[in-house]
């Protein structure tokens, strides 16, 4: 399987980056983040990548540290990205345009729990229809599941979760107690996890409970452990013909762990590449 050899330089410079930015995370951005990254210039020569992101208290903070790690990504990887930040409520949310995904070649989730405009549930739905890949960020579990009202002119979809990452949301761990992260025994020389080098590390982040996975061919790896309760927490899988990476992990302090970068990155590419391609 290809690898992806990301210089150990590069990932220090990246660590030191979003270490800085991070401890920052209360200061508000001076500009809109749906306008960051506007540039599609050249986009048959650089793969596209779209970032769906929401911002509310239980988000983790995406909308902040998804643009400095798209930001980045765009600077040390070549790719082009594009961040889209929706408004609304959970019941009636909405992003200013999803045009972007009809030219996409990635589609990252990072959202939580809302229902949007029917044309736009359907603009992504037809984005997986065509085989196209996608990237799961930690609610990305449950993204599209509204708990509550849910307004007339929009539509979540709960189906995303089991059809598309291939769980199902079961509940939390202790946001206090936070999480202990494993690589799979097996899955060592899995692309992904390329560069890895931490065996095991914790996470500040609470565990999603999701054990059993619902797709039994889905590669798990990495684990996350809480007492006596682990829980896949990183796993790739195929919905349809489009490849899919998921990881609960992306609380804020992970995007100040070297390897929680590593993974997110290789799980970029891995999600992009052909099968047997050589990257």
């Amino acid at each position: 399987m290809a690898a992806y050899n990301i210089p150990e330089k590069m990932i220090m410079k990246i660590i030191l980056f979003f270490a800085f930015v991070v401890t920052n995370l209360s200061a508000e951005s001076k500009e809109p983040v749906q306008h960051i990254h506007q540039g599609t210039e050249n986009l048959k020569k650089k793969p596209y990548i779209v970032f769906l992101i929401t911002e509310d208290t239980n988000n983790y903070e995406a909308h902040k540290t998804i643009p400095l790690f798209a930001d980045m990504f765009e600077k040390e990887h070549g790719y082009t990205c594009k961040v889209i930040l929706g408004k609304g409520t959970h019941g009636a949310y909405s992003y200013p345009d999803l045009k972007p995904l009809d030219k996409a070649d990635l589609l990252v989730v990072f959202a939580r729990r809302i229902a949007l405009p029917h044309d736009q549930m359907k603009a992504i739905k037809n984005y997986l229809n065509k085989g196209k890949p996608l990237v799961g960020i930690r609610t990305a579990n449950h993204a599209f599941k509204v708990n509550g009202k849910i307004e007339d002119g929009f539509e979540d979809w709960p189906g995303f979760v089991a059809d598309i990452l291939g769980c199902e949301n079961r509940g939390y761990g202790s946001a206090e107690l936070g999480t202990d992260v494993t690589i799979d025994a097996e899955a060592g020389d899995h692309p992904v996890l390329n560069g890895v080098q931490s065996a095991q590390w914790h996470s500040t982040g609470q565990i999603y409970h999701v054990a059993p996975l619902l797709d039994k061919d889905a590669k798990v790896l990495l684990w996350g452990k809480v007492e006596n309760k682990t829980e896949p927490i990183a796993w790739t899988r195929k919905a349809g013909k489009s490849k899919v990476f998921y990881t609960s992990l992306g609380h804020p302090d992970d995007f100040k762990v070297t390897s929680f970068l590593t993974l997110l990155i290789n799980g970029i590419k891995w999600s992009l590449a052909k099968e047997g391609a050589k990257l």
